[in-house]
C-alpha cells in the first residue's frame, strides 16, 4: 500500500515538472516571437522614416527647380523690357538726328538765297550808277536813266515778290517735307516696336510652350518613377510579409513538431500529449492561415496598384496637353500640396502613403500649431487635420486658416473617430468636409480632387 503510494505521488511529482516545464518553454517562445514582431515593427517604422524623408528631399528639389526656373523667367522678362527699351531709345535718337540735320539744310538754304539776293541787288544798283553817269549831260539821258530807274524798280518789287512767294512756298514744302518725314519717322517707329511686340510675344509663346512642355515630361517622368518606386515598395512590403509569413510558419510548425515529439516521448503523459498534439495542430492551421493572408494581402496590394495605375493612366489621357489648354484646369496632383496634421506619426505616415500613391505632394505637421508656423512660409492647397492634438487641437487650426486672409480659401478636412459628436462643432469654425475614422479612402480622394477644381470654378466666376 505505502509503495503505491509512493508511486503515485512520484507519478504526479513528475506530471507537475513536467507541466512547468512545458509552460517556461511556450513562455520562452511566446518571448522570443514578441521581440521578434517588434524588431519588424521597428524595420517597419525605420523604413517609413526613411521613405518620408526621401519624399521630403524630393520635393525640396522640385521647390528648388521651380524657382530656379521662376528665376530664369524672370530675367528673360527683364532682358526683353531691356532691349524693347533700347530700341524705344535708339528710334527717338534717330527722329531727333532727323529733324536737326533738316532744319540746319533750311537754314544754309535760306541763308544762301539772301546772299543771292543782296548780291543781285548791288549789281543792278552799280549799273543804275554807271548808266546814270554816262548820260547826265542830256536830259534824254536823265529821263531815260529815270525811266530805267523807275522799270528797275518795278522790276525789283516784282522780283522781291516773286522771291518772297517762292521762299514761302519753299517753306511750307520744307514744312510738309518735315512733316511727312516725321510721319514716316513715326510710322516705321511704330512698325519697328510692333514688330519687336510681336516677335518678343512669339518668342515668349514658344518659351511658355516649351517650358510647359518641359514640364508635362518632367510631371511624367516624376510620376513614372513614383509610381515605380511605390511598386517596388509595394512588392517589397508584400515579399516581406510573405517571407515573416513564412518564416512565422517554419517556426511554429517547428515548435508543434517539437511539441508533439516531447508529448510522444512521455509515455506517462497521455492526455497532456493529446492537448499538446491538438494545440500543436491548431498552430500549425494558424500558421497555414497566417501565410493565405499574406498571400492574399500580396494579391490585393498588386490589384490595387494595377487599379491605380490603369486610373492615373487613364487620367494622363484624359487630360488635355499644358500647350493646347483653353479653359482653366485644376492643379494637377504633382502640383497640389496636401498638409497633414496629426500628432500620430502613424496616421501621418499611412495617410501621406495614400496621398503619394495618388501623385499628391505632401508636407507633415506634428500639431496644430507645427501646421501654422510651416503656413507662414509655404502655404498648402489642402489641409488634413485631426481633432484632438498638443498645443493647438483641429478646430483651433481651423480657425487660424479661416481668420487668415492668405489661407481662408483652403479646404480643411477633418478627421475624427466621433464625427456626430463634433459634426456642429466642426462646421462652426468653417471645416469644409469632415470623415470618421476609419475613412473610404477613396472618398478622401476624389473630395480632394473636386475641392481643387471648384476653387478653378470658382476663380473663373470671379475672372472670367
Amino acid at each position: 500500500m505505502n509503495e503505491t503510494l509512493l508511486w503515485l505521488l512520484a507519478g504526479l511529482l513528475v506530471g507537475v515538472i513536467g507541466g512547468w516545464l512545458a509552460y517556461r518553454a511556450r513562455k520562452r517562445a511566446d518571448a522570443r516571437r514578441e521581440s521578434q514582431f517588434a524588431s519588424a515593427d521597428a524595420a517597419a517604422k525605420a523604413e517609413a522614416e526613411a521613405q518620408a524623408e526621401a519624399h521630403r528631399q524630393a520635393e525640396s528639389a522640385r521647390a528648388e527647380r521651380a524657382a530656379a526656373e521662376a528665376d530664369a523667367a524672370r530675367r528673360e522678362a527683364e532682358r526683353q523690357q531691356r532691349e524693347q527699351e533700347a530700341f524705344d531709345a535708339a528710334a527717338r535718337r534717330a527722329a531727333e538726328d532727323a529733324d536737326q540735320a533738316e532744319a540746319a539744310r533750311i537754314a544754309q538754304a535760306q541763308e544762301a538765297e539772301a546772299r543771292a539776293a543782296r548780291e543781285a541787288e548791288e549789281s543792278a544798283r552799280a549799273e543804275l550808277a554807271r548808266i546814270a553817269a554816262e548820260e547826265a549831260a542830256s536830259a534824254e539821258a536823265a529821263r531815260i536813266a529815270v525811266e530805267a530807274a523807275r522799270t528797275h524798280a518795278a522790276r525789283q518789287a516784282a522780283a522781291e515778290r516773286a522771291r518772297s512767294a517762292a521762299e514761302a512756298a519753299q517753306r511750307e514744302a520744307e514744312a510738309k517735307a518735315r512733316e511727312e518725314a516725321a510721319r514716316q519717322a513715326t510710322i516705321e517707329a511704330e512698325r519697328a516696336a510692333r514688330l519687336a511686340a510681336e516677335a518678343a510675344e512669339q518668342q515668349a509663346a514658344r518659351e511658355a510652350a516649351e517650358a510647359a512642355e518641359r514640364k508635362a515630361r518632367q510631371a511624367a517622368a516624376e510620376a513614372a518613377a513614383r509610381a515605380e518606386a511605390d511598386r517596388l515598395a509595394v512588392e517589397q512590403a508584400a515579399r516581406r510579409a510573405s517571407e515573416a509569413a513564412e518564416r512565422e510558419a517554419a517556426r511554429r510548425a517547428a515548435e508543434a513538431d517539437k511539441l508533439v515529439q516531447e508529448a510522444e516521448a512521455r509515455g506517462e503523459a497521455d492526455r497532456r500529449a493529446a492537448e499538446q498534439a491538438a494545440k500543436a495542430a491548431a498552430a500549425r492551421q494558424s500558421a497555414e492561415a497566417v501565410a493565405a493572408q499574406a498571400e492574399s494581402d500580396r494579391q490585393a496590394a498588386e490589384e490595387v496598384r494595377r487599379l491605380d495605375a490603369e486610373r492615373i493612366e487613364a487620367e494622363q489621357r484624359a487630360t488635355p496637353a499644358p500647350a493646347a489648354a483653353k479653359t482653366a484646369t485644376a492643379k494637377p496632383p504633382d502640383q497640389t500640396l496636401v498638409m497633414v496634421a496629426d500628432d500620430s506619426k502613424l496616421v501621418r505616415i499611412t495617410t501621406g502613403r495614400l496621398l503619394a500613391r495618388h501623385q499628391y505632394r505632401v508636407s507633415y505637421a506634428t500639431d496644430g500649431l507645427d501646421a501654422a508656423q510651416q503656413m507662414q512660409t509655404s502655404i498648402p492647397d489642402v489641409v488634413i487635420t485631426d481633432v484632438e492634438m498638443p498645443g493647438m487641437d483641429g478646430f483651433e487650426l481651423t480657425r487660424h486658416v479661416r481668420e487668415n486672409p492668405a489661407t481662408a480659401h483652403i479646404p480643411v478636412i477633418m478627421i475624427t473617430a466621433a464625427d456626430d459628436r463634433h459634426r456642429d462643432d466642426a462646421s462652426r469654425v468653417g471645416v469644409s468636409k469632415l470623415l470618421g475614422k476609419p475613412y473610404p479612402e477613396q472618398e478622401l480622394i476624389d473630395y480632394i480632387r473636386d475641392a481643387m477644381q471648384a476653387q478653378v470654378s470658382r476663380a473663373g466666376a470671379i475672372h472670367p
